[in-house]
């Protein structure tokens, strides 16, 4: 789902009772100190071995009034649904319905140009392996509420930017992950089968395994069991995606996601053959080093993976190929937990070590000059951070998120005490703001100053 670069939390502990010891210590302790020292508000772990499965679960469902997760909690599982796509896909192939060569041209209306390069058109596959061209987000995606973005994102909207979209890149020339290539694929399987997604879905894989608690949109005994979003230590809105819904809208628990991973597991189950293409080598790319399947992601070790992120959610999933082990990760923060999964799934990993914040001395600058800051800096098309001030105190919000105060540690480099990142400005010749640096995770992105 949609990374959020920026900004991609404080509890009372909440933990449900131990569940076998399948699961390392070292993962649980890891976890419980993530809750501590407020990473994440809940997590929440499936781990099954052959008929062997395990949950445990710590954390609370919010920061307020909340209570303990455990493996029927709800959680928004972001991109996971991708691999649902591709499975539905991969379905439509096997029965012979579909060819995973079949241009997307033919499964549009006609009066919907799709852009080609150098004679090469785009097919199911580019959009099942992100190979298409297509880009991670559509560029005239301007959504009312920033909190909810995909939610007023039409069909009329998809299908004006395909039209009028060139290509950057040779389809198949390079992996470029795209959410946009992903919801279009889910939006083409309802099309062509006349259902919508969330029915399609719920018919050939939630029903089939018996995920009552897998759906696109929340049902009543969903909506009781619901682990409430968060991002840096506020409550935020669930996301909606009613045109994109197949790169990112499925919900589900721990419980049904362990049905979904045996199923993945199993090759005598009803959908083992669509679900086994899925897993097959889709796409390579000898110069990016790259192979992955449909939908699915590779990583050493052969564990195929697959992880996911909104707005107050992360997850991740994954089994070692043709082995019975596999994880699934969820909390409802958005904190990644991909290493949590990967760490039960190879014991070589490594997990990240949580750390309190450190108290940092906070400088008191000048109006004038925090004024010289404020504006709108891009770092994506669809991404910016506004800057604002109020007195002597200095806010950024980014694209979908709240606003946020930073707190300068010199003159014109600032940190976030929500989360670890921090902000540099950056002037040109005659001193003037041009540009911000966004330092995250290790990660250094420009945004120039647009207004």
């Amino acid at each position: 789902m949609k990374k959020i670069i920026v900004l991609l939390t404080f509890m009372s502990l909440g933990c449900s009772l131990a569940q076998g010891n399948k699961i390392s210590l070292e993962v649980k302790e890891n976890i419980k100190s993530r809750i501590a020292v407020g990473d994440n508000v809940g997590i929440v772990v499936g781990y099954i071995e052959g008929d062997d499965i395990e949950y445990f679960s710590f954390g609370k469902t919010a920061l307020e009034n909340g209570s303990p997760v455990d493996e029927n909690s709800v959680f928004e599982i972001g991109s996971i649904s991708k691999v649902f796509t591709t499975i539905l896909l991969a379905d439509q192939v096997v029965q012979r319905k579909m060819k995973l060569s079949d241009p997307i041209g033919m499964y549009l209306p006609k009066e919907v140009k799709v852009p080609s390069s150098n004679g090469t058109v785009i097919t199911l596959k580019d959009l099942a392996t992100h190979s298409s061209g297509l880009p991670r987000l559509p560029s005239n995606m301007n959504p009312k509420n920033p909190n909810n973005p995909y939610a007023d994102y039409t069909v009329e909207q998809a299908y004006s930017f395909l039209s009028g979209h060139q290509l950057r890149r040779d389809v198949g020339a390079s992996y470029e992950y795209s959410n946009y290539g992903m919801g279009l694929l889910g939006h083409i399987l309802a099309l062509h089968t006349n259902k919508s997604y969330e029915k399609l879905m719920v018919e050939r894989i939630a029903n089939t395994y018996g995920m009552e608690h897998t759906r696109v949109g929340f049902t009543k005994a969903m909506k009781e069991k619901l682990a409430k979003g968060h991002a840096f230590g506020q409550e935020v809105e669930n996301w909606d995606l009613p045109t994109l819904v197949g790169a990112g809208g499925i919900r589900s628990t721990a419980v049904d996601m362990i049905k979904f991973l045996k199923a993945n597991m199993d090759g005598e189950s009803p959908m083992a053959k669509a679900m086994q293409l899925s897993h097959k080598l889709g796409y390579s790319n000898d110069a990016q080093n790259f192979e992955m399947g449909l939908g699915w992601h590779y990583a050493t070790g052969k564990i195929i993976w697959h992880n996911g992120g909104t707005g107050g959610y992360r997850a991740f999933t994954g089994f070692v190929e043709g082995s019975n082990k596999g994880v699934v990760v969820l909390t409802n923060s958005i904190e990644s937990v991909d290493d949590i999964g990967l760490k039960i799934l190879d014991a070589t990993r490594k997990l990240k070590t949580p750390k309190k914040k450190e108290e940092k001395a906070k400088l008191q600058l000048p109006e004038e000059l925090l004024e010289k800051y404020v504006g709108v800096y891009e770092l994506a098309p669809t991404f910016s951070i506004t800057v604002t001030r109020e007195g002597t105190k200095l806010f950024i919000q980014a694209t979908g998120q709240q606003r946020f105060e930073v707190f300068a540690s010199g003159e014109t480099e600032f940190y976030l005490e929500v989360v670890e990142a921090s902000i540099t400005f950056n002037t040109d010749e005659s001193d003037e703001i041009t540009s911000l640096t966004l330092h995250q995770g290790g990660q250094h992105v420009p945004g120039k100053k647009v207004k």
